[in-house]
């Protein structure tokens, strides 16, 4: 992270601030949209984000955590927005608002992905979604939900336990439907 562009958003530097959005637009929207799982609703939250990082940008004592700050302040406008809409897109909707072009495996394979994860409860998915797709260590995602590092490692176990269950359970539902004789 660029500490000078911080520093310079917090002087009041609206550009800077911009570019400091700009460059973690697609790490936002990721993680938004696993929480929200919807394209709308998770642009909702980046803007409200982008909005509430200008209006406090001069608050942040320490540049060096500009991202988690950041990513605090959209996952609890995801959860605002949760609360307000009372309502989990279905599967129907992630298709209909995927974005993600590339070879047609991919796409299918992201899908899929999408689909198990939306299985998992909220509290687990956004922890693997914050360490497997963001990249943020047990204790930086431990600091950016206020939670014990211990709770993190719990959640990232049962997690991924969850996913490999729901996994290798459509992995055996696919290969019983290949093997059924067509008439």
């Amino acid at each position: 992270m660029n500490h000078s562009l911080i520093e310079q958003a917090q002087s009041g530097d609206g550009e800077a601030l911009i570019t400091l959005i700009e460059n973690n637009k697609q790490e936002m929207f990721r993680i938004a949209f696993g929480i929200l799982k919807n394209a709308p609703d998770a642009a909702d939250a980046i803007q409200d984000t982008a909005l509430t990082c200008y209006e406090k940008i001069s608050t942040l004592k320490n540049p060096s955590v500009f991202k988690a700050w950041m990513f605090k302040i959209l996952i609890n406008h995801c959860r605002r927005i949760l609360k307000e809409r009372h309502k989990l897109a279905s599967i129907q909707e992630l298709r209909e608002h995927d974005e993600n072009p590339g070879p047609e495996k991919e796409v299918t394979d992201n899908i899929e992905f999408s689909r198990l994860m939306e299985q998992i409860d909220a509290k687990y998915r956004l922890v693997l979604l914050l360490y497997y797709a963001e990249e943020f260590s047990v204790k930086e995602i431990a600091e950016l939900l206020g939670l014990n590092e211990n709770t993190i490692k719990t959640r990232l176990s049962r997690g991924r336990d969850l996913y490999r269950r729901l996994y290798l359970q459509e992995m055996t539902y696919s290969e019983s439907r290949q093997a059924m004789p067509r008439r």
